[in-house]
C-alpha cells in the first residue's frame, strides 16, 4: 500500500521542494516563481536566482506551497497562498478582467501551480494536493480560493500546460466556475466560509 503524506513547504524541506519540482515539466527552470514575479523579472533572472527566490519564500512565515511525499520521497507540489503575494495574477489580463473577487483582497487565496514527478502521475496526487491546499488555506483564514485550471475537454494540450491543474479535479473538489475568459481556461472559485 502506498503511503502519501502532504506537508508544508518550509525551509528545512528545500531539497524536497527541488526534487518535487524537477521530475518533468518546467519546474526545474521556473522554480515555481512564474506567479510571484513580473514577466520582465522572470526573463531577467537565472534559474539559480529563481531557486534563491524559492528558498527565501520557504524561509518565510507562511509556506507558499505544499509538498506531497509518496512512500517518503518528494513526489509533488502545489502552490497555494494569498493572491496578493502572487503578483502576476493581478497583472494577467485574462484573470484581472474576469475574477469575481477584488484583486487586492488578502482573504482570497489562489492555487496556481501543480508539479507531479512523472513517475507519480496518473495516481490522483493532484487531487490529494488540492484537498490539502483547501484545508491549508481555510486553516490560515482564507475566505475564498481561486484557481485558473485547464479544461482538457476543450482542444488539445501539451503536458507542460497542465501545471495550472485540471478543471475536472477542481470541480470534484467543489469549486464552481465563475468565468471562462478563453474556451479552455475557466476561472474557478471555492467559498471557504460557507
Amino acid at each position: 500500500m502506498t503511503d502519501i503524506v502532504i506537508a508544508p513547504a518550509t525551509a528545512d524541506r528545500f531539497d524536497d521542494a527541488e526534487h518535487a519540482l524537477t521530475g518533468g515539466g518546467d519546474g526545474t527552470t521556473c522554480q515555481c516563481q512564474w506567479w510571484t514575479i513580473t514577466n520582465a523579472e522572470f526573463n531577467a533572472s537565472t534559474q539559480d536566482e529563481r531557486a534563491g527566490m524559492l528558498r527565501a519564500e520557504l524561509d518565510g512565515d507562511v509556506p507558499p506551497a505544499l509538498i506531497a511525499y509518496v512512500d517518503g520521497a518528494a513526489a509533488g507540489w502545489v502552490r497555494v497562498g494569498p493572491r496578493t503575494l502572487q503578483r502576476r495574477i493581478a497583472r494577467t489580463r485574462m484573470i484581472a478582467q474576469n475574477s469575481t473577487e477584488p484583486l487586492d483582497d488578502d482573504g482570497v487565496w489562489a492555487v496556481s501551480c501543480f508539479a507531479v514527478r512523472s513517475e507519480h502521475r496518473g495516481r490522483g496526487l493532484n487531487r490529494r494536493l488540492l484537498d490539502d491546499a483547501i484545508a491549508f488555506a481555510r486553516d490560515r483564514g482564507a475566505r475564498a480560493l481561486e484557481a485558473y485550471p485547464i479544461d482538457t475537454a476543450v482542444g488539445t494540450h501539451h503536458s507542460s500546460e497542465l501545471y495550472h491543474g485540471l478543471l475536472s479535479v477542481f470541480e470534484e473538489a467543489g469549486f464552481r466556475e465563475v468565468a471562462r475568459p478563453k474556451p479552455d481556461r475557466p476561472i474557478v472559485l471555492l467559498d471557504l466560509e460557507g
